[in-house]
């Protein structure tokens, strides 16, 4: 089966986990979302109650231009939308930690409502919402206000609008530049660039993605480079019943583009850098390879499930399917750690 068959199967499996299960259960252990998250909202509901009067988060495709985000803060600006904070959409829902980390942080800043701006090959589309107030960002079928047009500036004034006619304004003192490079920190405990030497004796949960075909994937490399203790954990299992089932670290998956899931699991990415090595292991040697920073990637790390902390191994080694990123941190534990 060609990796690109694999990929999408695997998206798949996530999609039918997440309509199964709600869309980000709390405190649930998935991986992540399937990329069309945005279309499982209700998109034919109006815009919030308190969105000219309360704060908003902004999440908006990367290749919009420099010129399309002052666009858009301009016409937030008009409309009364006070758009505080600005990140890349694709990160959102990169994996279970991620979105925690958003939530949390969109918590303690007391947003209220948030703005995803899609670009696409037919144009644009602009959905907004409510932020749920928990860590799971969204609630299933939570309901969402959207326009979409072929022209940037025309779904904006849709949006202005629309809420001019019916939401009373009271946002005044709104920023006129979107405000980007906001930091968010996924990791609750430590962070750490080596292999767990504890995984020796500590046992090692392995959630399955709940596709059948998928799961036998999964526990045979497992079967063939995983010589430790671990255990396959059903879809959706709390971590703290993963705890009370005996195990101590839990398989973490990040997935979305390379630079952003570098900076969201604490690497330094250079300005304007367009590949990124990584280290990968298609036999039992380590070899380098680079690919386009833009490129979607699987990051795989252990977390020790008490304490937060992670364990990323020695070196980058995300790749560009789950497989080969899962391969590469088996392998390059293996070889570290001196493992039979």
């Amino acid at each position: 089966m060609p990796p690109v068959t694999k990929d999408l199967r695997f998206l798949s499996a996530c999609l039918l986990f997440v309509l199964s299960t709600g869309l980000f259960p709390a405190a649930a252990q998935r991986y992540f979302a399937p990329d069309n998250w945005i279309d499982l909202l209700n998109l034919a509901g109006p815009m919030p109650e308190k969105l000219l009067s309360t704060r908003t988060a902004v999440f908006y495709d990367y290749t919009l231009t420099e010129k399309e985000l002052l666009t858009a803060q301009e016409y937030f600006q008009r409309s009364g939308v006070d758009a505080v904070a600005y990140f890349d959409l694709d990160g959102l829902m990169a994996s279970h930690d991620i979105t925690r980390a958003y939530g949390d942080y969109l918590l303690k800043r007391e947003f209220s409502n948030l703005v995803f701006i899609e670009k696409g090959d037919t144009g644009y589309r602009i959905t907004i919402t409510v932020f749920n107030g928990k860590e799971t960002v969204l609630d299933p079928k939570q309901s969402a206000w959207s326009a979409s047009n072929p022209i940037f500036t025309e779904a904006l004034k849709t949006m202005y609008r629309t809420s001019a006619s019916g939401l009373k304004k009271l946002n005044l003192l709104i920023n006129d530049q979107p405000e980007t490079g906001l930091t968010i920190n996924p990791i609750l405990g430590k962070r750490n660039e080596f292999f767990a030497i504890d995984l020796k004796v500590d046992p090692l949960a392995v959630p399955k993605f709940g596709d059948e075909a998928l799961d036998k994937e999964l526990e045979q490399i497992f079967k063939d480079n995983y010589t430790l203790k671990y255990k396959m954990t059903e879809p959706g299992v709390p971590e703290k019943d993963l705890r009370k089932q005996g195990s101590l670290y839990v398989l973490c998956i990040v997935r979305t583009r390379g630079s952003v899931a570098k900076q969201l699991m604490g690497y330094e990415v250079k300005p304007g850098e367009t590949a990124l090595a990584s280290v990968t292991y298609p036999g039992p040697q380590q070899e380098l390879k680079t690919i386009p920073s833009e490129q979607v990637v699987y990051k795989v790390y252990f977390k020790h499930i008490d304490s937060g902390n992670v364990f990323l191994g020695t070196k980058w080694d995300a790749d560009v399917t789950w497989q080969q990123a899962l391969l590469n941190q088996l392998r390059g534990m293996k070889a570290e750690l001196r493992l039979n």
